[in-house]
């Protein structure tokens, strides 16, 4: 931990501490669980957490978000964000983070004027903007802030300090909306969300740390971290997998040779643009 390091965050508290009143998008993630601590030390009392719930969002998130703003003292409040009765969502166009950023964004505002909250505040940084990110758009079109890429911090950094601070999510998985999870163009339904929700729990409960299941038609293909490219071949995780995954309707299941990595399902997109 560097000197510099916790200057910057007294930098990003006295840009929180400037909103009087914050409500702060959080989805228990490494990142809006960093700002919500930040929030709370900025602004005390003066500020709230509120988390969608959706199928889109597994349940062991939404769980983990009111613990955690049960811990530490934090006015939760939980939103309706149904993605799938978005007009055109379902359909899985290129542009499907903004139809839901634009949705959720709207009702958490709502809800921080009926709050008498100043401002609302996401989690998105400095490494986000690397990426197709369309949902950064509707973020920007509402006047949400967004602190830690305006004060500039990287994951790492963030994990770095989430440590220093004992925050419990510093070596937390990275996690997206499980829409991320399929080809654009292909219909997101709820049933094909539930078994992409329990295909990547199944991991998590076999001890693999990070984990997408991306899902082709029937076919399940895997990303995990090369480190644990070994321990997915044992015999054992290999048959557990494939039985379990059948029942949860895949036909086909396959590991993906290049790994995990963030916006895989966008790799075909810029190919194609």
């Amino acid at each position: 931990m560097t000197d510099e390091l916790l200057m910057k965050y007294d930098e990003l508290k006295k840009y929180i501490a400037s909103f009087k009143s914050v409500a702060v998008a959080f989805s228990s993630g490494v990142d809006s669980t960093f700002l919500l601590y930040a929030s709370k030390e900025a602004l005390g009392e003066n500020v709230i957490a509120v988390t969608a719930s959706s199928c889109s969002f597994p349940k062991r998130e939404l769980n983990e978000a009111r613990a955690y703003c049960e811990q530490i003292g934090i006015r939760h409040f939980i939103v309706e964000s149904e993605e799938l009765e978005i007009e055109g969502f379902s359909h899985n166009p290129k542009n499907r983070c903004y139809l839901c950023k634009r949705e959720l964004f709207s009702k958490i505002l709502a809800l921080a004027h009926k709050e008498n909250i100043n401002e609302v505040l996401e989690g998105s940084n400095l490494d986000d903007n690397g990426d197709y990110r369309p949902g950064l758009t509707a973020i920007s079109e509402l006047n949400i802030k967004s602190p830690l890429r305006k004060i500039g911090f990287t994951k790492n950094e963030i994990r770095q300090l989430s440590r220093h601070f004992n925050i419990p999510t510093w070596n937390k998985q990275s996690f997206a909306c499980l829409s991320s999870r399929f080809p654009y163009g292909d219909l997101i339904s709820k049933e094909k969300l539930e078994m992409v929700d329990k295909a990547e729990q199944l991991l998590l409960d076999l001890g693999f740390h990070q984990v997408r299941v991306r899902i082709h038609d029937d076919l399940a293909r895997i990303e995990l971290e090369q480190k644990e490219f070994e321990k997915f071949m044992a015999e054992d995780i290999r048959k557990t997998v494939y039985c379990e995954f059948k029942k949860y309707g895949f036909s086909y299941i396959a590991l993906d040779i290049l790994g995990y990595r963030t916006g895989s399902m966008n790799e075909s997109f810029f190919k194609n643009n």
